[in-house]
């Protein structure tokens, strides 16, 4: 199914329209779109990771959205696996899969054709290292990770508590440390290729553009999705209430910020976090980028519509 195939992804930072792209080619090209987002597949979690409506869902099959609730565990491994499926059987049925989204390690975890081992979360272990680390041990415990795999560790953060414990929870649970595993990895055999199309509106314009979403999201309902997910019992230490946005409401919630100041929080987070995106994104290649406002969306599906009929 997979042989020879070309895929057609849409990347680029957070705000840049990638969302936009892709509804405009799915309706021409018969596509159904693979969300290539780590925060989208958490249940419950809607406004603040922007997912499309169940309207525009209902028009046009999304895939890789609501996989897990938001205490579950979800890896690349895991995405590459359903990325896969729904690829297989999107094909199957003749239609085209468009990949869209801002994840720069799931794309390369589903192109590159190689993917640490598919290790358990072990979540006593995981429990007891968060314990040691807010009742003051993280100092020791990255130091500590610095002394078992110093390879990996200058990738990871000091302040990174979950990186940190979960490379310490596979050392003790597996005796060999993530660098161990990530050359253990196997290559997968399929000869699928990416055709990356990127968006870029500049930084200015970015900015601009993340801080009028964040002011609408927090209009739209963000602030009472959270304070749902923390009665329901999501609480703010797991993976998917610590990203940007999440983070920062719930320290409303708990009354340890305001919510101007959340707002203001999350406006600064999600600059960085896009800022970071695209020095990732800039390294895929082959890749056509577009630098396009919103209103330029149109035109550049046009381009990208010429581009891959005249591929296929």
């Amino acid at each position: 199914m997979f042989e020879n195939t070309e895929l057609l992804c849409i990347i680029g930072p957070t705000a840049s329209g990638k969302t936009a792209l892709s509804l405009e080619l799915a309706r021409v090209l018969e596509g159904e779109i693979i969300s290539v987002d780590s925060r989208q597949v958490y249940r419950f979690m809607d406004v603040g990771t922007d997912k499309v409506s169940r309207k525009i869902r209902s028009e046009i099959p999304h895939h890789m959205i609501d996989v897990v609730d938001p205490d579950g565990f979800f890896s690349a491994a895991d995405f590459v696996k359903g990325a896969e499926r729904v690829t297989r059987d999107i094909l199957s049925r003749g239609k085209t899969p468009i990949l869209a989204g801002g994840t720069p390690f799931y794309f390369r975890a589903l192109f590159s054709g190689l993917l640490s081992a598919d290790l358990e979360s072990w979540p006593e272990v995981r429990k007891e290292y968060e314990t040691r680390w807010r009742d003051g041990e993280a100092g020791a415990l990255y130091e500590r990770l610095k002394s078992e795999d110093p390879i990996y560790a200058v990738h990871v953060h000091r302040n990174d508590a979950f990186r940190v414990i979960r490379a310490l929870s596979i050392i003790e649970k597996t005796g060999q440390n993530p660098t161990y595993w990530r050359k253990k990895a196997m290559k997968r055999k399929n000869t699928i290729s990416p055709l990356y199309i990127g968006l870029y509106p500049g930084r200015k314009m970015l900015y601009s553009t993340i801080e009028k979403r964040v002011r609408e999201q927090f209009s739209k309902g963000y602030p009472e999705e959270v304070e749902t997910l923390l009665s329901r019992g999501y609480g703010e230490d797991l993976p998917s209430m610590r990203g940007f946005g999440y983070r920062e409401l719930a320290a409303y919630h708990s009354g340890r910020m305001t919510l101007e100041e959340a707002i203001e929080g999350d406006i600064r987070s999600t600059r960085a976090f896009a800022r970071r995106q695209m020095t990732w994104f800039r390294r895929f290649s082959p890749c056509l980028w577009y630098y396009v406002s919103g209103s330029g969306i149109t035109e550049q599906a046009r381009k990208v519509i010429d581009l891959w009929r005249a591929r296929h």
